[in-house]
């Protein structure tokens, strides 16, 4: 679905399943289950299940057996961490989204092809502070709960990714995979440094860099005042004067990043509000 097209429907919920069954038509993928860690939800009990995993309690609710299924260990955990800090709250075109809306509604459609394979899945949202934190979990609802939050994310000021990844290191007990979603408008030192300790811990991280085409490519026009979103600065150029040394202060910004994620052995991709989220999922989740 392209992103232009997102731009004219409704919310989250909407958008997100006509995102995904685009992007799973042709997959098949079984959910795994079994009896072994983390509790998921009942199913009716059938011939053959072992009585130890009979819900006794449900039974004198309800006179009707059920069974007790759980997570099979092996199912991966994943977090999303999104970036909702003012800067993303900004689109070049009235008619594309914001880097923020692109990023909800992809961090919507990745956390609904998760739970779909059974994977456990959680949120972290931030700006100048962590504004919210959902437990990775695969129950029923959790999808819903994961699309409420997105939707409610409100632009924030600053930037505090660090605290939010200290809040995933606490969230993941046992390997999983961290999935960055921000404009990489911060302290790229700090931030780096919180995302390789993610990766010593044996987590699998992937960083989505989410632009906006008029972010990467300086456009011509008159004199025109620039304003940075966060801090407020400003400054007045001619775009077509700087837009030779704008590029190559941008690539070597993406380069930077790519190299520097590549070399801590972490997954790295640049996703501009334009691309379509088919192909954003897919170079997401490596389909």
């Amino acid at each position: 679905m392209h992103p232009a097209d997102v731009a004219r429907l409704g919310g989250i919920e909407v958008t997100t399943a006509g995102i995904v069954e685009g992007f799973l038509a042709g997959q098949h993928r079984s959910p795994r289950r079994g009896f072994s860690v983390e509790f998921a939800e009942h199913r009716q009990y059938q011939p053959g299940d072992e009585p130890r995993y009979v819900d006794w309690k449900l039974l004198g609710r309800t006179d009707r057996l059920y069974v007790k299924q759980f997570e099979e260990e092996t199912n991966l955990r994943a977090m999303l961490v999104v970036d909702a800090s003012a800067s993303m709250a900004w689109r070049g075109d009235p008619a594309r989204l914001t880097k923020l809306d692109y990023a909800t509604r992809l961090a919507a459609a990745m956390a609904l092809v998760l739970l779909r394979q059974r994977d456990a899945t959680g949120l972290v949202t931030f700006a100048d502070t962590v504004q919210s934190v959902t437990p990775a979990r695969v129950r029923r609802g959790q999808w819903a709960q994961l699309a409420g939050e997105l939707g409610a994310i409100q632009p924030g000021q600053g930037t505090a990714a660090e605290p939010a990844l200290r809040q995933v290191v606490a969230a993941l007990r046992r390997r999983g995979m961290v999935v960055f979603c921000s404009d990489l408008l911060l302290d790229r030192t700090l931030t780096l440094k919180a995302l390789k300790f993610l990766r010593h811990r044996g987590h699998e991280v992937l960083v989505l860099h989410i632009a906006d085409p008029a972010e990467l490519e300086l456009g011509g026009g008159e004199e025109t005042r620039f304003r940075d979103p966060e801090t407020g600065e400003s400054v007045t150029l001619a775009p077509g004067e700087w837009a030779g040394a704008y590029r190559r202060t941008v690539d070597g910004v993406v380069r930077a990043w790519g190299s520097a994620c590549r070399a801590a052995g972490m997954r790295y991709a640049l996703l501009p509000t334009d691309l379509p989220f088919g192909t954003a999922l897919s170079r997401a989740l490596g389909a």
